[in-house]
């Protein structure tokens, strides 16, 4: 006859999942902070490119870019193909606020 599976030591695994879910909880805070940063960034080039009369969107920049963050992705253990995923979702926000700004 096999014993019944002991059960897990709740209380360690709460405080094990308590921790890790508040550092997930930090990391979420300081994305946010960080793209706001980086939006802030953004705004400025495109006020930038709307008095030169440049394009909102630079293709060669953007693939420039892609590649750039796949190679760090890799590096850093991260999927290239979420981390391309993420980039474009974010390119395709910036290319959106910098035509509201050429038409502004």
């Amino acid at each position: 006859m096999t014993q019944p599976a002991t059960p897990p030591d709740t209380g360690a695994t709460s405080a094990d999942l308590l921790r890790l879910r508040a550092s997930i909880d930090n990391i979420d805070a300081a994305l946010i902070h960080l793209l706001a940063e980086r939006f802030k960034c953004t705004q400025q080039v495109g006020e930038l490119k709307a008095r030169e009369g440049l394009p909102p969107a630079d293709p060669a920049r953007e693939e420039s870019q892609i590649g750039r963050l796949r190679d760090l992705a890799d590096t850093a253990g991260l999927d290239p193909t979420f981390a391309e995923k993420f980039l474009n979702f974010v390119i395709a926000e910036v290319i959106h606020h910098h035509e509201r700004i050429a038409k502004s």
